[in-house]
């Protein structure tokens, strides 16, 4: 059984992802977009960030999707004007994808407020608290992505 405190930081971090993907429901439910296509928008846009190449297959093992249901995601997001198809420069049978500014400038306009909260927030910590708080979310993340899913039944 884990201690009190540590507990707390596990029900904490429960609570914000709960809130997050709620306001990412609206979000999508404004826009007319699946929650898909916004869990597709933010991985492309953290990819992007990243200097990493996103396709297609790269897109379905981040979501967990397979070909046919990345290739409608896809159809959607270039329907809707927030994703391009261009084919690489090295191997023609590649395909990059793209964010478009419009999807940038949506998802500014609405998470926007929220990011410049958060990041006045972190504003108010020391450069020591900031690396703890890094620490502890990396290794969140690291094993929430690595959690298998059998454990899902």
């Amino acid at each position: 059984m884990a201690a009190e405190p540590e507990l707390e930081m596990v029900h904490l971090l429960r609570r914000i992802t709960v809130d997050l993907d709620l306001l990412g429901a609206r979000f999508a439910a404004a826009h007319a977009l699946h929650a898909t296509d916004l869990r597709a928008l933010i991985q492309l846009l953290d990819a992007d960030r990243a200097g990493v190449t996103a396709r297609p297959g790269w897109l379905g093992d981040r979501l967990g999707l397979n070909s046919a249901s990345v290739t409608a995601l896809i159809d959607r997001l270039v329907g809707a004007g927030y994703v391009r198809r261009e084919r690489d420069v090295t191997d023609r049978r590649r395909v990059d994808l793209l964010v478009e500014q419009r999807a940038r400038h949506l998802g500014w306009a609405f998470f926007g407020p929220l990011i410049d909260q958060l990041v006045n927030l972190s504003a108010g910590f020391t450069a020591a608290e900031l690396a703890t708080v890094r620490r502890f979310l990396t290794g969140a993340a690291r094993i929430a992505s690595e959690t298998p899913g059998e454990i899902c039944g």
